[in-house]
């Protein structure tokens, strides 16, 4: 009995030694071989991403550069199209500059042929002798009396249709509306001043037609 006991303790014994040790050991290795890789993942780590969540950021970036593609060819198809307008707008203004114009200055060809039958009615006007405009002579009175109505008429034709006389006797020479032929001197005359007019220019609506040909003091 007191062996069988004794046996028994001892087979206790090792078993409780066998069991520390094993504890002991594992204890042991843990904390030898534990790194902070082994670690659980830390609060602020990211968590790991998976095939569809990565599949579903794709086609965010490629949603994005559509975005940004669009945005960019809208840009650009608004600036072309306010290009278009002002020029639109521009070509608009040309016409209606260039057909109001026309209306202006669509008689010049004609205003030019009247101007030669101007020039030789005030020629006629001039070279009839007021001296012989008489009763004594009805028929030049007649036809002096004619020549001038006609012309009066004329030059109030021109006036309604805006072709003005150009007649720049005694002031300064002006290369836009003159044409000089010949310079003398003239006491008393600064030098630039219209000093004859051979033929008086017109002007139709600011615009010249004719420019009046003078002689100029030197």
């Amino acid at each position: 009995m007191s062996s069988y006991l004794q046996v028994s303790f001892g087979r206790e014994n090792w078993s409780n030694y066998g069991l520390n040790l094993a504890k002991w050991t594992s204890s042991s290795q843990s904390r030898s071989f534990c790194t902070p890789l082994s670690q659980k993942p830390t609060e602020n780590s990211p968590p790991p991403i998976d095939a569809d969540t990565k599949q579903l950021i794709s086609q965010i970036e490629d949603l994005n550069k559509s975005v940004e593609e669009l945005s960019n060819e809208k840009a650009e198809l608004l600036d072309k199209y306010k290009r278009s307008l002002a020029d639109s707008e521009n070509l608009r203004r040309r016409m209606a500059k260039q057909i109001e114009d026309a209306k202006l200055f669509g008689i010049q060809g004609f205003c030019k042929d009247l101007l030669e039958v101007a020039d030789i009615l005030s020629k006629a006007t001039e070279c009839v002798p007021k001296e012989e405009v008489t009763d004594k002579n009805p028929h030049l009175k007649n036809l002096y009396e004619g020549l001038t109505m006609t012309e009066a008429e004329l030059k109030k034709v021109f006036k309604r249709h805006g072709l003005e006389l150009v007649n720049p006797i005694n002031e300064k020479f002006n290369p836009n509306l003159h044409e000089a032929l010949f310079q003398q001197e003239v006491a008393g005359k600064e030098p630039g001043t219209v000093v004859v007019v051979s033929k008086p220019g017109y002007k139709l609506h600011e615009r010249v037609v004719r420019p009046a040909l003078v002689g100029v003091a030197s």
